[in-house]
């Protein structure tokens, strides 16, 4: 009997959603703190900034040591040991008695959310059928976007309540005891669900068609292994997928760079990023509906083009008259575009991967994809030292190179799920 999207899914709220909300509502309540505790500290802005980006620092690194953690105990007592780590981390916020210190507490959170991410992705990849995988996945993608929608709010909320501003810490803290608290005594997502999913696309071919085997040779095991066998995959929609995440982040530089050299406030500049966000949010699970209906490329390839045709127009408004309008509009378009990329890359790197041991090839995928999501946005910052409509420009050229990329790509090393038809009952 086929299960319905909406019954498979609401299987996995308790135990996957529910934890992910939470993580992602806690993380982001603190994160947009750690610079103004570093500073209270005696931190000077450079270091501060040094320590807020030990967050992604901290992920880009963890992917390869939570691949070692989800292929030896599982997702589930991954997830466990994510949310311990992440709990020695909040400690570490709160009583570090030093800027170094706090960096190293910092550089902890980012190591958990890498392993907590790559134990959900890697579950995803291997039990979640592929006629709705995307939906799953942009549903997951959905979470993050919410624990960065909601989790501000929450912050100042907290601050406002207690006058304490490490007091969303301790928010953080009650968010990982409950995760953890639903990781351990909902329903175990790996015997609920069997898996592998291994359904077979249109013409025949293996779901992971990521999975490379020569004939007689069985599939290399870890890391690099991983990468080996699925190198020009990785390489090809992997570098596309690192561009696509590389804009994400260019968003949440170039915008509020643009807002203040155009001589808004930071009210403004909140307002402005705000409701890109917000337009963002409202459109994470049309981009899984796409890409369950139509084919991965539907849903990736205008992402692409709508991110692009925003950042070049930016580039010519920074001196018009109404510049503010112009920045308004083309952030509405860039959170539309970044909305219909949501679970993208999760859900390619779900479609490469082996199905067998997903961990150790989505540990690269998600290394290399936080590897652009890292650098992208330096290098724009370093341009815009220079000129913030070339920066815009580079963001848009960027965009178009990944976009290119996925037309490329995708069709050649995703074929059956390139374009897929839709199915009743989903």
């Amino acid at each position: 009997m086929t299960t319905s999207a909406p019954a498979f899914l609401w299987r996995l709220a308790p135990s996957i959603y529910g934890p992910s909300v939470l993580f992602s509502l806690g993380e982001y309540a603190i994160l947009p703190l750690v610079a103004v505790i570093a500073v209270d500290m005696g931190a000077n802005l450079a270091l501060a900034g040094v320590i807020a980006s030990a967050a992604v620092v901290g992920q880009v690194l963890g992917n390869l040591p939570a691949s070692w953690v989800v292929s030896r105990a599982g997702e589930r007592a991954a997830m466990l040991i994510a949310a311990a780590v992440a709990l020695v981390g909040c400690l570490g916020l709160a009583f570090a008695p030093t800027p170094a210190l706090l960096g190293v507490a910092v550089l902890l959170i980012g190591f958990a959310a890498a392993a907590f991410g790559l134990a959900r992705h890697a579950f995803m990849a291997t039990r979640v059928p592929l006629r709705f995988r995307a939906r799953a996945l942009s549903l997951l993608g959905g979470t993050n976007r919410l624990g960065r929608f909601v989790g501000p709010f929450l912050a100042a909320a907290v601050i406002a309540a207690t006058g304490d501003p490490e007091a969303p810490v301790w928010a953080f803290v009650a968010c990982l005891v409950l995760a953890s608290g639903l990781v351990a005594w909902a329903p175990d997502p790996e015997r609920r669900v069997p898996g592998p999913a291994g359904e077979p696309g249109p013409a025949g071919e293996p779901e992971a068609a990521g999975e490379r085997e020569v004939a007689g040779v069985a599939p290399r095991t870890g890391v690099l292994g991983a990468v080996r066998d699925g190198g020009a995959a990785l390489l090809r929609v992997g570098g596309a997928a690192a561009i696509l995440s590389g804009m994400r982040s260019i968003r949440d530089v170039l915008l509020p760079l643009w807002g203040v050299s155009i001589g808004l406030d930071a009210t403004q500049v909140a307002l402005v990023v705000g409701i890109s966000g917000t337009v963002d949010f409202l459109f994470f699970y049309t981009s899984g509906q796409i890409m369950d209906r139509y084919g991965r490329l539907w849903a990736s390839l205008p992402a692409m083009i709508v991110m692009a045709a925003g950042f070049l127009v930016l580039a010519g408004t920074h001196d018009l008259p109404g510049a503010a309008v112009w920045l308004l509009a083309i952030a509405v378009v860039v959170g539309l575009g970044n909305g219909l990329s949501s679970g993208i890359n999760m859900t390619l790197g779900a479609d490469l991967a082996p199905s067998e041991r997903p961990a150790p090839f989505l540990a690269a995928w998600r290394t290399l994809t936080d590897f652009g999501g890292a650098v992208a946005p330096l290098a724009v910052s370093a341009l815009a030292a220079v000129s913030l409509p070339v920066a815009s420009l580079a963001a848009g050229a960027l965009a178009v190179v990944g976009a290119v990329g996925f037309a490329r790509w995708i069709p050649r090393y995703l074929p059956h799920v390139s374009r897929t038809p839709p199915r009743s009952g989903d």
